[in-house]
């Protein structure tokens, strides 16, 4: 094992910043990080999101077991997993989206089924929620994983631009198009593991939408909607398989229409995709971004200090 995640109390992280510090390891910034060390090969940090602290290294199996769990977490983790969380281990579906908040590319709506099995091979494999991983190449590299681990199975809805915009205008609401994608994701999964008792995503705003969509499509599956659903690894792994569909996605629009597409809905999406319309015009626009941005408007004749999110 070479990567272990833990969530984190206030007061745990302080102690783990002392525990470092004692030790001698070198600190360094890192990206919504509250703290990052390093001593030898390996490398602890501690995300502002949870908290929580990723342990990456080689002596990754050591450092848990006689520093992080003793000292830390006041608790003996390591190998008890199954005992402590069996409902990550449990048969079931994550379901995970990327590119919902991006201005430019597709929504992609992935699911990923896992059992006991499975579920411990991609956690000694380091997957972990899309979102930590800066790296495309990272990304594509446990996506790589996930495919090949046996007894994980995957489907994945892929809704280009052009595509969204129309349906988009049809559902008249994000949420209910993000909810039906879920939706057939989960009629996919089920077509290809009938025996997986539930599923598990991130909490919808409103839970009863997603529900809708499930029985529109006659799923009786159990359900299930949580906060930080991205600690499922199953829904962690989803989350990977999505990243990694949008930003090939990304790549090859950017090289096909001259212009880099880039990420989110910031002041520098405003200006690639000025520089798109004035090379292709505003037609271009709906085939490489989700219209209903208020990006849209900043794009065509407003500032770029205008709010560039999506309204719904």
């Amino acid at each position: 094992m070479t990567t272990y995640t833990a969530t984190l109390t206030t007061d745990q992280v302080e102690i783990l910043r002392q525990v470092l510090e004692r030790q001698g390891y070198d600190f360094e910034p890192k990206a919504h990080a509250l703290f990052s060390a390093r001593k030898g090969k390996l490398n602890v940090t501690v995300y502002q999101k949870g908290p929580k602290v990723l342990v990456q290294g080689k002596d990754t199996p050591d450092f848990v077991t006689f520093t992080l769990e003793p000292e830390v977490l006041g608790e003996a983790r390591l190998g008890y997993e199954e005992i402590l969380e069996p409902d990550k281990f449990s048969p079931h579906f994550g379901i995970d989206e990327s590119g919902k908040g991006d201005y430019f590319g597709p929504l992609v709506i992935a699911g990923v089924f896992t059992n006991a099995e499975s579920a411990r091979r991609l956690i000694d494999a380091g997957i972990m929620d899309s979102k930590r991983i800066t790296s495309a190449a990272r990304i594509r590299q446990l996506a790589a994983v996930i495919r090949s681990t046996p007894q994980c199975v995957s489907e994945m809805v892929s809704i280009g631009p052009e595509r969204y915009n129309e349906m988009h205008a049809s559902f008249r609401n994000l949420n209910r198009l993000l909810a039906w994608g879920h939706a057939r994701v989960i009629e996919k999964l089920v077509a290809a593991r009938p025996d997986c008792p539930r599923a598990l995503s991130d909490q919808f705003a409103r839970p009863e939408v997603l529900q809708r969509a499930l029985r529109e499509k006659k799923l009786s599956i159990t359900l299930e909607q949580r906060t930080k659903g991205e600690s499922d690894i199953a829904v962690a792994a989803a989350s990977i398989l999505a990243r990694e569909r949008f930003i090939d996605w990304m790549d090859k629009a950017s090289e096909a229409c001259g212009v880099k597409l880039p990420l989110g809905a910031s002041d520098a999406v405003i200006d690639a995709a000025r520089q798109l319309v004035a090379r292709h015009g505003a037609d271009a626009l709906g085939k490489a971004a989700k219209l209903h941005f208020r990006t849209t408007s900043a794009v065509l004749g407003g500032s770029p200090g205008e709010s560039s999110r999506p309204p719904d």
